[in-house]
């Protein structure tokens, strides 16, 4: 199993569809996982039931994911690692658990046009969104560099990343 991690519109799934099709194993985008469960979207869950509901199903969620085990590489949501014991049930359940680091401004030029798709930048403001997201990621950083492998993504095709993690395993 080979687990992604990084902040949102840092190439999670792009880079986790390019690696497990090198490697011949399945690829699972977390989101679309908790999707399934919950029969709604992301934005939907958020929207309707809020972002501790969604936090909790999240972590459920996980959990089975993990204790399933599969031969897959398996791209986790931005904030999935940050909330209860995630980061700890994804380390204990891999050692191929991947940050991929990107810095502000590719996030900003990534994440302004996909604003809308995104309920926790939906309502920012598009000149408050750099601030937004170096504060958040200030916050988030603790539990992304508890990953024992960091990959510098800026300015990196999708494919290079995909070979550097492969590189790596």
């Amino acid at each position: 199993m080979v687990i992604l991690i990084g902040y949102m519109g840092s190439g999670k799934s792009t880079v986790g569809k390019i690696l497990a099709s090198e490697m011949k194993i399945e690829f699972m985008d977390f989101d679309d996982y908790i999707e399934k469960s919950e029969g709604m979207s992301i934005p939907e869950i958020f929207s309707s039931k809020g972002e501790i509901y969604f936090r909790k199903i999240e972590s459920s969620c996980l959990q089975t994911l993990l204790q399933e085990s599969p031969d897959a590489v398996i791209s986790l949501g931005g904030g999935t690692p940050c909330f209860g014991n995630n980061m700890d049930n994804i380390l204990e359940a891999s050692d191929n658990v991947f940050y991929l680091k990107a810095g502000i401004e590719f996030l900003v030029e990534r994440l302004l046009p996909e604003k809308s798709h995104r309920p926790l930048i939906s309502a920012i403001d598009d000149q408050d969104l750099s601030d937004f997201i170096r504060k958040h990621l200030f916050e988030r950083n603790f539990y992304y560099m508890r990953s024992p492998n960091v990959i510098t993504t800026d300015r990196k095709s999708p494919a290079a990343i995909a070979g550097e993690i492969a590189a790596l395993i």
